[in-house]
Formats: C-alpha cells, sequence, structure tokens
C-alpha cells in the first residue's frame, strides 16, 4: 500500500472568547488542514496552525511547505516502510514543524486503520480515557477570577492560568484573587510563556509558595533560550518547573535533561514536528525520570485528537492540556475525540476516529 495523493485546506473557526497570553491574542483559530490518501481509499487527516510567535510558522508557509517540499518526500512510499517515510519527512526541510506534524498525524492515522487500531492503541494503549485543564486568559485580576470560577462551576478540577503580562506584582494579584474565589481545591498550573526574567520569576514562585497560594507547577518561566537560567529557577524554588518552549527537537529535551534544569517537559506536537519525534522526547524524558505533558496550540479536534490519542498511549505522560476545541465557536467534524466537560473519551473506530470533515464549508470560506 502506497502514498497516493496528499491534500491541503485552509480553515479558519471563530473562537467564542479571545484567547490571551503574554505572547499573543487569538480570536480566531487558522490553521491548514492535511489529508493523505493512500491507494486502497485509506485517508488520514492532520492539522498545522500557524503560530508565528512560537514555531515562526504561517498559513503560507505551511501549505508552501506540505505541497512543495514534504508531499514529493513522501508521494509514492510504502506504508509498510514508515521508519523510511518518517526519515525522508523529518530531512526534506529544517524546522518547520508544524507542517511535518500535519503529515507525519495523517499517516499516523492511515497506519492504524489498516491495523484496525485507534491510534492511542496502536501507539501503546495506557490510558482509555484522560481529564483536561482549562486555560484562563491573562486578563485583569478580577475577570481572571470570575472565569476562574465559572470554569470550576462547569467541572474543570485543573485550571491552567496565564500569567507574564505586565508587571510582576500584578500577576501574583491575579492568583491571589483566582484563589480567593476558587479556594485550594481546584489544582492550579501557571503559564507565564517566557514573559519573566530569572529574578521575576524566583522572586513571584517564592512569594506565592509563602503566600500558601499551592502551585502545582509553573510553565516556561523565562525565555526559551535561556536554559541556565530556567535551571536557576528550577534550583531556586520549591514549586516544579515546566519546560515547554525550551523544547522542540529531541535535541533540544537531551539538553535540558543532561543538565537537569526542569522537573517537567510540555510536548506539542506541532513543536516536535509530529508523532514520531514526540514518541522519541518522551521516551527520553522517561529514561532519565522526568514526567511529560502534552499540550497543544489552538487547533481544532482533528489535531487535538492526535496529541490526545498520543497522549493517552504513554505511561509517562500524566498531564494534559487539551481544551483548544472547547474554545471554537463551532466544530468543523464530526468524529474524534469525545468532549464530556474535562472528560475526554476515544471512539472504538480505527485510526483518530474521524468520520467526517465539512470539506464544502472550508471551501466555501475559501472563496
Amino acid at each position: 500500500m502506497e502514498i497516493q495523493s496528499v491534500d491541503t485546506y485552509s480553515i479558519a473557526v471563530p473562537l467564542h472568547t479571545p484567547f490571551k497570553t503574554a505572547l499573543r491574542t487569538v480570536t480566531v483559530a487558522e490553521s491548514i488542514f492535511v489529508k493523505v490518501t493512500c491507494t486502497d481509499g485509506t485517508i488520514g487527516w492532520g492539522e498545522a496552525p500557524p503560530t508565528h510567535v512560537i514555531t515562526g510558522e504561517s498559513l503560507a508557509s505551511i501549505k508552501y511547505t506540505v505541497e512543495s517540499i514534504l508531499k514529493p518526500a513522501v508521494l509514492g512510499k510504502r506504508l509498510v516502510e514508515r521508519e523510511r517515510i518518517f526519515e525522508s519527512l523529518h530531512r526534506a526541510v529544517v524546522g518547520n514543524t508544524s507542517a511535518k506534524a500535519a503529515v507525519d498525524m495523517a499517516l499516523y492515522d492511515c497506519l492504524s486503520q489498516i491495523c484496525s487500531l485507534p491510534l492511542h492503541q496502536f501507539l501503546g494503549g495506557y490510558h482509555e480515557a484522560i481529564e483536561t485543564d482549562y486555560t484562563v486568559s491573562v486578563n485583569e485580576p478580577a475577570q481572571m477570577a470570575a472565569d476562574a470560577s465559572q470554569y470550576v462551576a462547569n467541572g474543570f478540577n485543573v485550571l491552567k492560568i496565564k500569567v507574564g503580562k505586565d508587571d510582576i506584582e500584578k500577576d501574583i494579584k491575579r492568583i491571589g484573587a483566582i484563589r480567593e474565589r476558587v479556594g485550594h481545591d481546584p489544582l492550579i498550573r501557571l503559564d507565564a510563556n517566557q514573559g519573566w526574567s530569572v529574578k521575576e520569576s524566583i522572586y513571584a514562585i517564592r512569594k506565592m509558595e509563602d503566600l500558601n497560594f499551592n502551585i502545582e507547577l509553573v510553565e516556561q518561566p523565562v525565555i526559551a533560550h535561556d536554559i541556565k537560567g530556567l535551571k536557576q529557577v528550577k534550583d531556586h524554588t520549591f514549586t516544579p518547573i515546566m519546560a515547554d518552549e525550551s523544547v522542540f527537537s529531541v535535541q533540544d529535551a537531551k539538553r535540558i535533561l543532561q543538565t537537569e534544569s526542569a522537573d517537567l517537559i510540555n510536548i506539542k506536537l506541532m513543536k516536535a514536528g509530529g508523532i514520531d519525534q514526540a514518541l522519541k522526547i518522551n521516551r527520553l524524558a522517561e529514561a532519565h525520570g522526568i514526567p511529560c505533558m502534552v499540550g497543544s496550540m489552538i487547533e481544532t479536534k482533528v489535531g487535538i485528537s492526535a496529541a490526545a490519542h498520543f497522549a493517552a498511549s504513554q505511561k509517562n505522560i500524566t498531564r494534559f492540556d487539551f481544551d483548544a476545541p472547547l474554545m471554537l465557536a463551532e466544530d468543523p467534524l464530526d468524529g474524534g475525540i469525545d468532549f464530556q466537560g474535562r472528560h475526554i473519551s476515544f471512539s472504538s473506530k480505527s485510526g483518530l476516529g474521524i468520520t467526517n470533515i465539512h470539506l464544502e464549508r472550508i471551501l466555501s470560506q475559501q472563496t
């Protein structure tokens, strides 16, 4: 069985509420969908959202990379030679990790369908169901407290709080307001998106420890390239520190692990270049005794389904951040993972379990 065709489609879905971080504000989820068709008629789907401030990719660059570089690299390849396929995919171009991820997940969708297994079972099958957190966008303290309270009322018991914007004292006020509103039962993890300096990070985390804010972890407090600074924060605080933007590749993960610069690693398919490389990062982290979270960008259920299947397949992945589809005003597909509040379950269908993508709606948006 060979890869017969690779097609791309642009999509834009409004968010029902703006998503705000220290790096950007998003009101519309834009993506490139990738469709891989095999000679036996098997179809696999993938997705790549442009995240300029993290991966450096745009809609135009993703579309060009898939159609002009990655497509020629995989066309005609036999799926049984998957190791060769993924080698060709990753050697075809430097960087462009989201474009690679979209093709990668479509290929894994095909592979698991051919084996008549849901993707999470094909990859390892550790969990049959998982739970996601819900993200509180960075806003004024009172607004964030109100949002957090609403998410807890909706059944979410883990909140991911965006910080790293304005001055450090305001971030501390944000968390204080949220704790005062929701109490101490919900888990709170912070994500500074590189928005703090080393000194600010140590000061803020220590102060929140003294105030008994009970923070589960702090994600990427300092600029991505400052591994030494990340280690300083880890070594001078008690709260676990998670590396996110500091880890794209296996080599990045190796650097973090060898220098003991983080307590956890956040793996994202869009940073890693897909499931193939994400599996390697997780195995390396597990060998060093470091647990992982799997997160996502602002994606539809195509990309999130692939990430969730990957995450559920592995023992070492202990935290899950897959709330993006819950932020969308509409769902452009049928099937994929199923959300019941914070609970995510998987279809018994093979592959990603996607039964239909509304291409007519997608194509009409392009005209």
